[in-house]
C-alpha cells in the first residue's frame, strides 16, 4: 500500500519545534511504502493545488496531512482528495500544531512525539474504508403543531419562502393566549391588535394559499424521518363550513344549550354553538356534539333555522383523519399555568375572589366575562388588591425555575388596575423579582413609585395563608425578614409558574421527543441550539422549550422556519453523511439495548427481521450505540474498533 504524507511547516508555527527531516527518519521502517510532501502553507490555494497535483502524479492509496487541528481543515483537505479523484474518507489529518509544536516546549521531545503521532496516523489510515455519501429526495414542506404567535410566525415565513405550511391547531381558534389578553407588557399594546396582522396574513394574506390551516385537530402519529415524514392528523368535525360561514353569530342565541366556556375560564357560559370569545379568529363558531341536541339525536335545529347561509351549518360532518407529507415538524404548543390548587394554603378554589394570572386577564378583556369591568364575585369593584408573584415558581416543592414573565405582567395588573381603578390599594407579595431587558424596568418603576402600591418580599409561599374574612381575604405571611406580617384585601391575584402544556407528553410520545426534567421539550443545546430538538428534523419554538415572552416566540418561530428552510430546500437533494453507526443484521440479538441508549432515536427495533437497524438520515455518529452493544455488532464509520486500536498501537509504537 502506498501512502503519501503531506507536511504542512505552517509558517514557523511547527517547523519552528517539529525537525521534519528527522520525523522522516524516524518513519523510515514503516511497513508501507511511503513517500513525503512538504509545504510551507498547504491549507492555502496554492498548497492545495500543489497538493491535488502530487497526488495525481505519485496515486497513493492513501493519504495523511499532518497540519492543524482537524475542525479547521480536514474538510478543506478532503476536498482535496475528491478533486484528485481520491475517496476522501482515505484521509487522515494529524494535528501537529495544536497538539505537539504549541505545547511541546523541547524540540526534541516534540520531534519524536510527531514522529509517534504519525506513525499511528498511517497504521489506521491503511483501514480506512472507501465511504460514500449518499443523496435522497426530500419533501420541502413544513407541519407545525400549535397556532400560537410561534407556530403562526413559522408558518407565515415558511409560506413567503414559497413552501407549503400545514398548521395543526387542538382548539377553533388560532393566536394562543395572547389575543386574550387586552394589554401586553412592557408597553401596554393591545394583543388582538398587534397578532390581527400576523393572523390576518395566515387566514387572508398573498401567501394564504400555501398555508393549510386545520383547527381542532391533532397529530396523531408520524413515521418517516427528516426530510420525509408521514404525519396522520385526527381533525374533530367543526359542523359549521368555515368557507360558507360569514361569522354573523345570528346562530349562537337562538341555541337552548348553555355550558361554561373555557376559554373564559369557566368565569361564563356559552352556548353549545358559539364563539369561544368575540374576534375569535377563524370568524366561524364550531358545535361542542357533547352537548348539541341535535347531534345527541334530539329534534332541534333552532342554528340552522336562524342560520341566514344556506349549508353554513353541517350536521353531517364527520370526524377525518388526514395524512400529509411533510419533509420538517415544528412543536410550538405553548405553556400552561402551574395548578394553584397544589399550594392549598392560597386559598385557591375556595375562596370566591382569589384568581389566577389568566383568569384576571380574562376579567379585565373587554371581551370576557365582565367586558373588562373589573369587579368581584359580588358586582362591586375592589378597594385593595394583592397580586402574588412566585406561586409555584423558584420553590423545590414545585418548580425550581424562575418563569421570568411573571413579574413583567404583575406589574401589567398593577398599570391596569390603577388606570381602571383610581386610587385601588395594590400590594404585590413577592419572592424574587426579574425585569430583565431594555423595557422591563419600565413597568416596574411605575409600580413602584405608585403611591398607593406596597411591596412585601416573603420569605416562603408555604408560610402564606390566604383566610375569607367578613369582607374579601385576610393574608398572614412571614416577611424575608422573619417579620409576621397580615393585610387585607378584597382580591387576589396568583402569578404562577409557566409550566409545559398539558398535550406536552402525548406529542413527545407520538414524536419520540425527549422533555428535560421540567418537562419542556429538550432542546439541542440550551444556549447554541434552543430551536432545534435532538431528534433532526423536528425543532422546537416558542415556550413549549422554555418558560418566555412574546418576543422570544417569535424569534424562536424565525429561528425554526430558518432551520426548516435551509435545510430542505426545492430541487436539492438532501446529503447523507456516511459517518454513522452501522448494525451487524446477521449477528443482532434484538436485545435493543442500542435502542434505548441512542440519544437521536436513530435506532429502531425491525420486528419482521427481530433485529436493530439505523436509520442514517437521523444518526449523528455519536457512537453510543457501539460502546453499548454487548455482542459488539455495532460499529461506527470511519471509527471502528480496528481503526481505534490500530491508532493506538502506533502511539504506543
Amino acid at each position: 500500500m502506498k501512502i503519501g504524507i503531506y507536511l504542512c511547516e505552517c509558517g514557523s508555527n511547527i517547523s519552528e519545534k517539529i525537525d521534519y527531516e528527522q520525523v522522516k527518519n524516524l518513519l523510515k521502517d514503516l511497513p508501507y511504502k511511503v513517500y513525503f510532501h512538504k509545504n510551507d502553507f498547504f491549507c492555502a490555494d496554492e498548497g492545495k493545488t500543489e497538493m491535488e497535483k502530487d497526488i495525481r502524479k505519485n496515486k497513493p492509496d492513501r493519504v495523511i496531512v499532518a497540519a492543524c487541528s482537524p475542525r479547521e481543515h480536514e474538510s478543506t483537505f478532503m476536498r482535496v482528495l475528491a478533486s484528485a479523484g481520491i475517496n476522501p474518507y482515505y484521509l487522515q489529518l494529524v494535528n501537529l500544531r495544536e497538539q505537539v509544536a504549541w505545547v511541546t516546549e523541547d524540540k526534541e521531545k516534540a520531534t519524536a512525539k510527531a514522529a509517534r503521532y504519525l506513525a499511528a496516523a498511517v497504521k489506521r489510515v491503511a483501514l480506512h474504508e472507501p465511504l460514500e455519501k449518499r443523496e435522497i429526495d426530500v419533501s420541502p414542506d413544513v407541519l407545525i403543531i400549535g397556532a400560537g404567535p410561534a407556530g403562526l410566525k413559522t408558518a407565515l415565513a415558511v409560506a413567503e419562502s414559497g413552501r407549503k405550511a400545514v398548521i395543526v391547531e387542538r382548539t377553533p381558534v388560532i393566536g394562543g393566549l395572547p389575543v386574550r389578553f387586552e394589554e401586553l407588557f412592557p408597553n401596554m399594546e393591545c394583543g388582538p391588535c398587534m397578532l390581527e396582522p400576523l393572523m390576518g396574513e395566515i387566514l387572508h394574506g398573498e401567501d394564504a394559499e400555501r398555508i393549510e390551516l386545520l383547527t381542532m385537530a391533532e397529530v396523531e402519529e408520524v413515521v418517516g424521518s427528516y426530510g420525509n415524514y408521514t404525519v396522520k392528523i385526527r381533525q374533530t368535525a367543526r359542523y359549521v363550513d368555515e368557507h360558507a360561514c360569514i361569522g354573523c353569530a345570528e346562530c349562537v342565541e337562538p341555541c337552548p344549550v348553555s355550558y361554561p366556556n373555557r376559554f373564559n375560564c369557566n368565569m361564563s357560559e356559552r352556548k353549545a354553538i358559539s364563539f369561544p370569545y368575540a374576534g375569535a379568529l377563524p370568524n366561524a363558531p364550531s358545535i361542542d356534539s357533547s352537548l348539541c341536541l341535535k347531534l345527541k339525536g334530539e329534534d332541534c335545529d333552532k342554528c340552522r333555522e336562524a342560520c341566514p347561509v344556506e349549508d353554513a351549518i353541517r350536521f353531517d360532518d364527520a370526524d377525518k383523519v388526514l395524512e400529509r407529507q411533510v419533509g420538517a415538524i415544528v412543536v410550538a404548543t405553548g405553556a400552561d399555568l402551574y395548578d394553584c390548587g397544589k399550594i392549598p394554603n392560597l386559598g385557591y378554589g375556595k375562596l370566591p375572589d382569589v384568581y389566577t394570572s389568566l383568569e384576571f386577564e380574562r376579567i379585565a378583556a373587554s371581551n370576557g366575562p365582565t367586558d373588562g369591568e373589573i369587579r368581584l364575585k359580588n358586582g362591586k369593584a375592589p378597594k385593595s388588591v394583592a397580586i402574588v408573584h412566585c406561586v409555584g415558581s423558584l420553590d423545590p416543592n414545585h418548580r425550581e425555575y424562575c418563569s421570568g414573565v411573571c413579574c413583567q405582567y404583575a406589574f401589567k395588573f398593577s398599570h391596569l388596575l390603577s388606570d381602571k381603578l383610581p386610587g385601588v390599594k395594590i400590594a404585590h407579595l413577592y419572592k424574587e423579582l426579574a425585569v430583565a431587558g431594555k423595557d422591563g424596568a419600565k413597568l416596574y418603576a411605575h409600580a413602584r413609585h405608585a403611591k398607593s402600591t406596597d411591596f412585601i418580599r416573603y420569605a416562603d409561599i408555604k408560610d402564606m395563608q390566604i383566610s375569607g374574612a367578613k369582607e374579601g381575604t385576610t393574608i398572614q405571611l412571614k416577611d424575608s425578614a422573619g417579620k409576621e406580617q397580615k393585610l387585607a384585601a378584597d382580591m387576589v391575584i396568583l402569578c404562577p409558574a409557566s409550566v409545559p402544556a398539558a398535550e406536552s407528553a402525548a406529542i413527545a410520545r407520538v414524536l419520540e421527543l425527549a422533555t428535560d426534567r421540567t418537562g419542556f421539550f429538550e432542546e439541542l443545546h440550551g444556549r447554541t441550539d434552543a430551536a432545534q430538538s435532538k431528534l433532526k428534523g423536528i425543532y422546537l419554538a416558542g415556550t413549549c422549550q422554555a418558560p418566555g415572552d412574546i418576543q422570544r416566540s417569535m424569534s424562536q418561530g424565525m429561528a425554526a422556519a430558518g432551520y426548516a428552510l435551509s435545510g430542505l430546500v426545492p430541487g436539492r437533494k438532501l446529503e447523507i453523511q456516511p459517518i454513522v453507526a452501522c448494525i451487524d443484521p446477521d449477528k443482532c440479538s434484538g436485545c435493543r439495548v442500542c435502542v434505548a441508549v441512542c440519544p437521536y432515536k436513530a435506532i429502531s427495533y425491525d420486528e419482521e427481521r427481530k433485529g436493530a437497524q439505523v436509520n442514517d438520515v437521523l444518526c449523528h455518529g455519536c457512537g453510543t450505540c457501539v460502546a453499548a452493544c454487548p455482542a459488539g455488532v455495532a460499529t461506527a464509520n470511519h471509527f471502528t474498533n480496528k481503526e481505534i486500536l490500530a491508532e493506538i498501537e502506533g502511539v504506543l509504537g
